[in-house]
């Protein structure tokens, strides 16, 4: 699975690393591993990862989600918002929902 490691990956690294990038712990550790410890190459690494993973996604019908209008008390200025998710599920969280 991960290959042999030249260079020693410290747990501290690892978390500067997802400080930085927000993230899984593992997918940190994996893109160090990957990238000799070095956190530029590490971070481009990441970010070719969440690529791949948007790419795979383009696809997927959101179907779901919330509709959402705002107008100005002088009414001048008003604002229509089209929100949409994947899942109901995800449509009634109370984060969805702000």
């Amino acid at each position: 699975m991960f290959r042999e490691v030249k260079v020693s990956i410290s747990a501290a690294l690892v978390k500067e690393l997802r400080d930085k990038t927000n993230a899984p712990m593992m997918d940190c550790k994996k893109a160090l591993i990957e990238s000799d410890g070095d956190m530029n190459k590490a971070m481009d690494y990441l970010r070719q990862k969440g690529l791949a993973t948007a790419r795979k996604r383009a696809g997927r019908a959101t179907s779901e989600g919330q509709i959402i209008s705002y107008i100005e008390a002088d009414g001048k200025l008003g604002v229509l918002l089209e929100l949409n998710c994947e899942t109901d599920f995800s449509a009634n969280t109370d984060a969805f929902k702000g």
